[in-house]
């Protein structure tokens, strides 16, 4: 290896042609580095990351300062996750393309990467890194670069990061379980200890260098475990320089990986997911996270949580945690809305109104107005018969037990999933994650403006002035403003597609209005426009998405958040914002909307001036609603699967295919997890969306769709094990990060469950019929407003269908073509109005006014009672349990109690030391004058 005692940068005065963007870089004089520094103690280290120390190192020709690493021949072990010596373990892999085998005439570019590379990895080295090289067994144009940090550097950047690392076990005793009888059974969902072996329990504190007696460290080699090891590499490699270009320099493995000159970077996995490790010190946990975890046998057990923790790290294990918790709270609604569903079916033979639709002596015989203009015939209301008895199923008193339950339900999982997130903490030790996160290096490349901190009075660098802020987010907000109409206007769209071709089913499917007809019985023109227009919205969705889903990260990329939190957190509301506005928006068209301001057929409303607005069945627009979450939850879902699936699997396939002719040579680990799919940097983060979509749709129109949690919990459990299966065999693994919560889509959750109140009150008092029926039932069915000696739901159908002369049509409507159902004087029409030759003919009636008040009496009472509910719930229910509190101060005394007897064992000792050479040299001086 040559040998170099300082830091390598490329300087290049041509213009660089890598098509690598503008991220990574900063003026030399402006821009932290890290340098050389592994024998350093870690407050220089630290000082060093914000400090600029960039020597004059001589141009591209300047090739001998180059460290560059070792190449070795793959010793033939497939599942070594070593170095060729048997000692040094892999923490992170490199791979390039050699330039000089490559097949290509751009000999001058790929020269430029090669240098880059050799410079790169000659920082690496001077950073404490150790490399090894081995070309591929079965494409020797592929080079594998294995990074090895040995034990100062691990020791160096844990004080760096602040990594909380073992200090002694843990002696605190677990509270044996309020369950005990139950024992058996949760024995059968648990993991087989004996299998996965629970972890040990540590008491931890931020790694010091110069305590590290102090520490439980009986092994070097497993201090450290492998993602923590990964973790502070990945550190590293996302912080090294690589080439000065105009007094700028480049930096980071991202960028590398970006431009071409890495193909991928990526920690290891620790076998085969098939089968175990030969090695007989791997901890074969891929093997058991597929076998217990992932494997579909297994779907019915716990997950594993801490192993998950400790292979992919706390972010991927909270994500898991949340994801099990909330499908195991999903179990209690859908065992509510099932029961809600099944009373709801077998009372739809009691449903008065809906016999009365279907008789032929009362629906038969109740002319209905046309719903749109020339082309749209007269009809016979009992052509709506089954969709009143499909009706009758989700609009009955069921319904409304299950939007109060479910306004409950949303509240206790939150409140209880609080404190679930707080034993997590506690138990994965992220209680008080002293790490200060740092900033993004993207961040760090555009910090040129310099100001003073109002708290510290000291010298900043900032990426940008407050006006530059200023700018960058209304160009930001603009952004996604414009976006939102888009889907507005799409929404539109669809609307006035919906009217356009209901126009058309009308025209072309009721010919003869006798009842008998299997496809008109079934397929209405509002049946027919409901279905065509909710699968083309889906569709319009899904392509709206992909492209805003590359948009927002150009956004959010020019907003330049500081850290990856800020950058989640910020993407986070961009995206939501969007898919909510995506998702959701058709249906509260559909809930709150449609068929409220249609006017009366003399005096209709009209869309543009030119389309008609469109109505809602007699019996409301609660079914078609229903229709409408149907499609989109359950097309979401399959087309989710195709894509997190499919084609992961599809594309492994594809290279397996193209590598069946080499299969007999063996290959070793790092090759074979360089053969799998990369994760994206947002991977999770389209995981959580998809969810927390999902869980807008389970809580904001529950009140129409009773079957919706049961649907999500079906998905769910499907869920888990297919990220379980995606992340064990078909996905690289990795780089471990720290997370201590779900981040933003906790106080998302939050907001979706305040809405759902409201919006599930509104949908039974404005979409469903529950409101007039029950105005009708107890007042308008009796004295002095009805006929019936008591309180029925007989003439309700009669009563809610108001009265039209058809000579009052205006000349749109005139001269309607079909004339099957004969000469009609009158129709009916749904609304509340005085008949004709009334003194205030086709006004609104007293009806009308009562079921108004009934209607926002329901919605303030509901409310009211809901939220009371929930808030006395979310204070009774503390976010963090007594149990976990008296843990973590315990933990935290006795943690504090350790450190400081050792400091104080190392003071007495220190001064005993200090106390016997003081009396040595007293003695000295005094036996000379005793003499």
């Amino acid at each position: 290896m040559k040998k170099m005692s300082r830091n390598v940068l490329l300087q290049m005065e041509e213009e660089d042609d890598d098509d690598d963007g503008d991220i990574g870089d900063v003026p030399a004089s402006r821009r932290p580095f890290l340098t050389p520094h592994t024998h350093l103690p870690s407050s220089l280290v630290l000082e060093n990351l914000g400090q600029t120390i960039i020597p004059d190192l001589g141009s591209l020709e300047s090739q001998n300062d180059f460290r560059t690493p070792e190449f070795e021949e793959f010793n033939g072990k497939s599942d070594s996750l070593f170095f060729n010596d048997g000692q040094r373990r892999i923490d992170f892999v490199l791979v390039y393309e050699d330039e000089s085998r490559k097949e290509t005439s751009k000999k001058g570019t790929n020269e430029k990467q090669r240098r880059k590379r050799q410079a790169y990895e000659s920082n690496l080295i001077c950073h404490g890194l150790q490399l090894e090289a081995t070309r591929s067994v079965l494409d020797d144009k592929l080079v594998f670069v294995k990074v090895h940090a040995p034990w100062e550097v691990l020791c160096t950047y844990a004080e760096i990061m602040h990594i909380k690392l073992p200090l002694k076990p843990n002696d605190l005793k677990n509270r044996s379980s309020a369950f005990g009888t139950l024992n058996w059974f949760t024995k059968v969902l648990s993991v087989d200890e004996s299998i996965i072996k629970p972890e040990q329990e540590f008491f931890t504190a931020p790694f010091e260098k110069n305590r590290m007696n102090d520490f439980y460290i009986v092994d070097r080699d497993a201090f450290f475990n492998p993602a923590t090891r990964s973790r502070i590499v990945y550190f590293i490699l996302s912080r090294v320089k690589y080439q000065l270009i105009n007094n700028v320099s480049k930096f980071g493995i991202n960028r590398l990986v970006n431009s071409g000159i890495y193909k991928a970077a990526f920690p290891l996995h620790d076998c085969k997911f098939r089968r175990q490790s030969e090695d007989p010190s791997c901890p074969n946990e891929r093997y058991l996270l597929y076998r217990e975890w992932a494997h579909p046998r297994s779907i019915y057990k716990k997950q594993p949580l801490d192993l998950i923790r400790k292979y992919y790290g706390e972010k991927i294990g909270i994500y898991f945690a949340w994801l099990g918790y909330y499908t195991q709270m999903l179990l209690l609604a859908a065992v509510v809305g099932v029961a809600c569903f099944l009373y709801g079916y077998l009372n739809q033979d009691n449903c008065t109104w809906s016999k009365e639709v279907c008789h032929p002596d009362i629906g038969g015989k109740i002319i209905m107005c046309p719903q749109c203009d020339r082309l749209c015939p007269f009809w016979k209301l009992n052509i709506t018969c089954e969709s009143s008895k499909k009706l009758c199923i989700f609009d009955s008193f069921g319904t409304l037990v299950f939007a109060v339950f479910m306004g409950v339900w949303v509240t206790l999982f939150l409140e209880f999933w609080k404190r679930r997130q707080a034993e997590l903490e506690y138990e994965w030790d992220t209680v008080e994650l002293q790490q200060e996160e740092q900033a993004r290096p993207e961040y760090e490349a555009r910090c040129t403006h310099v100001v003073i901190n109002e708290i510290t009075q000291e010298e900043e660098r900032i990426p940008f002035t407050a006006w530059g802020k200023c700018i960058r987010i209304t160009l930001c907000a603009s952004a996604v403003f414009f976006w939102i109409l888009l889907i507005i206007a799409s929404v539109i769209g669809i609307i006035v597609y919906r009217l356009s071709v209901f126009i058309v089913f009308s025209a072309k499917l009721p010919k003869n209005i006798n009842g008998t007809d299997p496809i008109q019985k079934y397929l209405t023109p509002q049946t027919a426009t409901s279905i065509t227009a909710s699968i083309i919205s889906f569709i319009i969705i899904m392509i709206l998405n992909t492209i805003y889903e590359k948009v927002a990260i150009m956004i959010t990329n020019f907003e330049l958040p500081r850290t990856q939190t800020d950058y989640e957190n910020s993407l986070t509301m961009k995206m939501f914002l969007f898919q909510f506005v995506n998702y959701y928006s058709s249906c509260f068209y559909i809930a709150f909307f449609k068929g409220k301001f249609v006017g009366y057929p003399g005096d209709p409303v009209y869309w543009l001036g030119k389309y008609r607005n469109e109505e809602c069945d007699p019996g409301g627009c609660l079914l078609e609603l229903t229709t409408q979450l149907t499609i989109i939850m359950g097309g979401k879902a399959i087309w989710n699967n195709i894509q997190e699936v499919l084609l992961p699997w599809i594309m492994n396939l594809i290279g397996r295919f193209h590598r069946v002719s080499r299969s007999e040579k063996i290959t070793p680990r790092w090759e074979q997890d360089y053969h799998l799919q990369p994760m994206g940097k947002l991977g999770l983060f389209y995981e959580y969306l998809e969810m927390i979509i999902q869980f807008g749709f389970v809580t904001l129109f529950v009140a129409s769709f009773p079957l919706a949690p049961l649907l999500a919990l079906v998905n769910n459990i499907l869920e888990i094990r297919v990220d379980a299966w995606k992340l064990t065999t078909q996905f690289r693994r990795l780089v471990p990060e720290k997370a201590q919560d779900i981040g933003a889509w906790q106080p998302i959750m939050q907001g979706i469950a305040i809405l759902a109140v409201v919006t599930n009150a509104m949908i039974i008092a404005f979409t469903s019929d529950m409101i007039p029926r029950l105005v009708y039932y107890w007042s308008f069915s009796v004295p002095p407003y009805g006929d019936h000696t008591s309180y029925t739901m007989e003439g309700y159908i009669n009563n809610t269908l108001s009265i039209f002369k058809v000579v009052d049509f205006k000349n749109k409507s005139k001269g309607n073509p079909y004339s099957e159902l004969g000469n009609h004087t009158t129709c009916r029409y749904r609304d509340f109005r005085y008949p004709p030759g009334h003194p205030q003919e086709y006004k609104h009636n007293i009806y009308y006014w009562h079921v108004i008040a009934a209607k926002l009496a329901f919605i303030i009472v509901m409310e009211h009672i809901i939220y009371s509910v929930k808030f006395f719930i979310s204070y009774a229910i503390p976010d963090v349990s007594k149990r976990t509190k008296s843990k973590i101060q315990r933990e935290k005394y006795l943690t504090q109690k350790l450190l400081h007897e050792n400091h104080l064992k190392d003071m007495t000792k220190n001064m005993g030391v200090i106390a016997e050479r003081m009396i040595e040299a007293v003695d000295n001086n005094l036996r000379p004058k005793l003499e």
